[in-house]
């Protein structure tokens, strides 16, 4: 029942947000700078807010998870099965995203003008030395601190995997405290994010009028073929990940998908995968997943699992190919694909990680990058639909894992 108001006011907070922003932009443009900058405060407050427990609970979470399984076969078997759905959901979205921006080629002949690209210098900077190195460096933490601090949910992962495996060497007795400890941990952070999400609804509010102020409505009259080829390419993968789930969860995946509406409308909303990580975790518990199995495999999801992206970073790097006039053989786009594929990991948890990697991509194929400053101005409506996709990637990567390892004879 909570859980159903959440979503009703998630859902009342998103039309005011577009109504609002609609009639700043329209009404009154002198405002629209500082309403932006102000309205999407409330937004900010709430991902922060978020952003302030996923870290212990990563930690907390996958090292009772690991603690638990005990047996290491286990926890290898188990990630085994989860970075195999990984690779595979990863190269389909990339896939996907290479074969309909190639049948649409929403941009070729197109009506958009590259007239100023100071919007994107921050992320040509940011995309700078983006090498090998820099790709360990994401990787591997220096320091269990810095990564908590900073949020690098990657590196939280490496190390709370390899502290869970340690404390799953000594004996139970020994364990038991530090166990203790962690599980008291994580149930008070779960209950913290009960109160969280209900900030939700003002967060979303937020966020929606702002970009709505700030771009207004004309701006999908432009990019129309873009978007309209982009959330194409979305549905076609929504139907993939649907059908895929009920060959394994048969019709609980209906009963998935009633539990992970406010994370999804959430998700969409906000821009943010990240902002719903901890309401999926209590979720996807209340579904019937096992902890142990969530708490191990929904982080590493986060890292390696984000569908809607991995298909997002092949269409823009292929349209920004095709406005600039550049004809790539298939053999240099399944090169890209490959370099996606590999780069993407290297960023999981940097903002707008997705455009950062675009970037760095089209400068290795002599595709001009300031080009992606033709398509920040939509990025924020696309990012609403490539989130929710990362949601729900990950909950029925989870989802299945779990149906696999509770029935491993099916």
């Amino acid at each position: 029942m909570k859980n159903n108001k959440l979503f009703i006011l998630i859902i009342i907070s998103l039309i005011i947000g577009v109504a609002l922003g609609g009639v700043v932009h329209y009404q009154f443009p002198e405002a629209i700078d500082p309403f932006s900058k102000n309205i999407k405060l409330l937004g900010t407050i709430f991902i922060r807010l978020v952003q302030m427990i996923i870290a212990p609970l990563v930690f907390s979470t996958l090292v009772v998870g690991i603690a638990k399984m005990g047996d290491m076969k286990m926890v290898g078997r188990v990630g085994g099965k989860a970075m195999a759905w990984f690779i595979s959901a990863s190269l389909i979205s990339l896939v996907l995203g290479m074969v309909l921006v190639n049948f649409f080629e929403p941009g070729k002949g197109t009506t958009i003008k590259l007239e100023d690209t100071s919007s994107a210098s921050e992320l040509l900077e940011n995309s700078k030395g983006f090498s090998l190195e820099e790709f360990v460096k994401h990787v591997i933490p220096k320091s269990l601190f810095e990564a908590l601090a900073t949020n690098e949910i990657l590196q939280i992962v490496i190390f709370s995997i390899l502290f869970g495996v340690a404390l799953a060497a000594f004996s139970k007795k020994e364990a038991k405290p530090i166990l203790k400890l962690l599980d008291s941990v994580s149930h008070v952070i779960l209950k913290m994010v009960t109160f969280i999400m209900w900030t939700a609804p003002l967060g979303v509010l937020g966020a929606v009028a702002s970009a709505i102020a700030k771009h207004g409505f004309e701006v999908f009259t432009l990019y129309a073929k873009y978007l309209g080829a982009f959330f194409v390419g979305i549905l076609a993968l929504w139907v993939l990940l649907l059908a895929v789930g009920y060959l394994i969860l048969g019709k609980r995946l209906f009963v998935l998908l009633q539990r992970i509406k406010s994370p999804l409308l959430i998700a969409f909303s906000t821009t943010s995968s990240e902002a719903v990580f901890p309401k999926m975790v209590e979720e996807l518990e209340r579904f019937g997943c096992q902890p142990k199995i969530v708490s191990f495999t929904l982080p590493l999801g986060y890292s390696f699992n984000l569908d809607g992206s991995m298909m997002y970073m092949t269409f823009a790097s292929i349209f920004i190919a095709q406005v600039y006039g550049i004809d790539m053989s298939l053999g240099e786009q399944l090169t890209m694909l490959l370099v996606l594929m590999l780069t993407s990991k290297g960023v999981a948890g940097v903002p707008r990680a997705p455009l950062i990697v675009v970037v760095a991509t089209c400068a290795m194929f002599g595709i001009p990058p300031e080009g992606i400053a033709l398509i920040l101005p939509i990025d924020h409506f696309c990012d609403m639909a490539r989130s929710m996709t990362n949601v729900l990637g990950n909950a029925l990567a989870t989802a299945a894992i779990d149906k696999w390892e509770t029935k491993p004879e099916v």
